[in-house]
């Protein structure tokens, strides 16, 4: 658990999955809209899978990073995460979340590629923390 917070982060919803999501500094300030595949207009509207996929994939890219650095890992210009998160009905009832992490570390072989993003996943990233046992996550190279 964390002992010592040294930054926190607040939005505000209101109107839930068809409502308005702002950040209390104003940075997010955003229209949501249902997806069209569950049941929704879709369009051009973010959705809270969306906003946690961004949030997942540059804290993963992050510490990925921080790892590849602590190992002497140089990474190319075109290092990239991409989080896809899905969202489906649980056996259990409720609906649950799937993530699939496409990591690509410019300029390293994929089997390393693979031994860092799995420290990153296992050890530093606080995404990873928080989903691990709860969210079934996929991490690929490539």
């Amino acid at each position: 658990m964390t002992t010592k917070i040294i930054y926190t982060a607040e939005a505000t919803a209101k109107g839930g999955r068809e409502g308005h999501v702002r950040s209390a500094d104003g940075s997010v300030d955003l229209k949501l809209a249902l997806p069209k595949e569950m049941g929704g207009p879709g369009g051009n509207l973010a959705n809270p899978e969306i906003l946690f996929a961004a949030g997942y994939a540059a804290c993963f890219e992050g510490a990925v990073r921080l790892v590849a650095r602590e190992a002497g890992v140089k990474l190319g210009p075109d290092t990239s995460v991409t989080a896809r998160v899905g969202i489906g009905p649980r056996e259990a009832g409720g609906f649950g979340l799937k993530v699939d992490m496409k990591v690509h570390l410019d300029g390293v072989d994929d089997d390393k590629a693979l031994e860092l993003a799995n420290t990153a996943h296992e050890n530093i990233c606080p995404y990873s923390h928080a989903t691990r046992g709860n969210v079934d996550v996929d991490i690929s190279v490539g």
